[in-house]
């Protein structure tokens, strides 16, 4: 081997060892290189101690709200929340003194996107788990809907039914009169003398109304002349509400309490339709407020004071979950699969308790289909401002 050779080849051989005995350059300062640091993962036991420690819990009237992380809620990731930022918007109108201060990041959020929005909801709300003070998480859920009516002003052969104002001295008696008594008592039927509305042709569809609290009616004028109205819940004669479907149910004249299945009763016993009637003693006074096209693209308005939104609204016990709460909502059954964000913005007079909710449905044949049989369990997260 050459001289030369044997010099190239020790040169190699003392670079070598030069380089296993000396301290490697990071990656990082290596020329046309830039890696990111390597990052040894921390034990799990200091991963968990790095985790922040849920809140305590809350006690409300009928509810216990347990904290827990966002990996809890079911389908969390798969909502489409923009659909529910039209209620939030509507919630803003009117807003509670704890969801105040962020509807303006509500509002800057409302042209965001989804990724923006749930990334938004994680930083700045804390889910915690409804229960009920028994401790159960489980409860119920129903549905309602505005129905949409046909009415004519005046009573004629066809139209008899009346759909009142609140009589001039309701409030100066409490309870007021069954319903029983309003169809039967002469000196009721004088004091609700000229309160008249309008007149259906269906007793049924004016005890649907009732329930429901509002509607859409069409009423023919005397002079032939149609309007389109929405009447909204003014009253009520303070009575308690009883289901006209248990009735039926404890009576064993059905098995299926559905409204499709009352109406087939009805139909098989129009002899009976009173005894039906009267025994639900509650009735409702409504008041009649016109309806814009821009009005009609909304529900009514809810016990919060805002616009209802269909699949967005729900009817709480406000002694649970507070107006205006952003909750989510999880229910399966066979009627309907939800998982999804909605706002509390209503109550009913059968919306009581803990795990409760009432699923506003909107209005027309699909959501008085699904407001008619929906009846299935429920489990509620709200989503409650983190202390800043």
């Amino acid at each position: 081997m050459s001289r030369f050779l044997w010099t190239v080849l020790g040169g190699l051989i003392v670079g070598t060892l030069l380089a296993c005995g000396s301290t490697p350059l990071p990656p990082s300062t290596l020329p046309g290189l830039a890696l990111p640091p390597a990052q040894t993962p921390p034990p799990v036991e200091q991963a968990v101690a790095a985790a922040p420690p849920l809140p305590a819990s809350i006690a409300q009237t009928r509810s216990r709200w347990t904290a827990v992380p966002w990996s809890e809620l079911p389908g969390w990731g798969d909502d489409a929340l923009h659909e529910a930022w039209n209620a939030w918007l509507k919630n803003c109108e009117r807003p509670g003194p704890v969801f105040a201060p962020l509807c303006s990041e509500v509002r800057r959020l409302s042209l965001g996107s989804d990724p923006e929005q749930r990334a938004w909801l994680q930083a700045r709300l804390q889910p915690y788990r409804v229960e009920s003070l028994q401790g159960s998480a489980e409860g119920l859920l129903t549905a309602y809907y505005e129905p949409v009516l046909a009415a004519s002003r005046s009573a004629h052969e066809g139209f008899m039914v009346p759909l009142y104002r609140p009589p001039l001295g309701l409030a100066q008696r409490k309870p007021w009169y069954t319903r029983q008594e309003i169809d039967t008592l002469a000196s009721v039927q004088a004091a609700l003398k000229g309160r008249e509305i309008a007149y259906l042709a269906d007793p049924v569809d004016a005890l649907i109304l009732q329930i429901q609290g509002s509607g859409r009616v069409r009423i023919t004028e005397p002079d032939g002349t149609q309007r389109l109205v929405r009447l909204s819940y003014a009253g009520s004669n303070e009575q308690p509400y009883k289901s006209v479907g248990r009735w039926l149910l404890d009576q064993g004249a059905v098995r299926d309490a559905s409204w499709p299945a009352i109406k087939a009763w009805v139909a098989q016993n129009p002899l009976r339709v009173n005894e039906l009637l009267w025994s639900n003693p509650r009735t409702v006074f409504f008041k009649e407020d016109p309806l814009s096209e821009s009005d009609a693209a909304w529900g009514p308005k809810g016990a919060q004071g805002v616009p209802l939104t269909p699949g967005r609204s729900i009817a709480v016990d406000p002694l649970s979950i507070p107006y205006g709460t952003p909750v989510w909502l999880v229910s399966s059954g066979p009627q309907v699969q939800l998982q999804k964000l909605v706002l509390a913005q209503d109550t009913g007079s059968a919306i009581v308790g803990g795990v409760r909710a009432d699923y506003f449905a909107g209005w027309g044949a699909a959501a008085a289909e699904l407001a008619g049989r929906l009846k299935q369990p429920l489990r509620l997260w709200v989503l409650w401002p983190r202390i800043q």
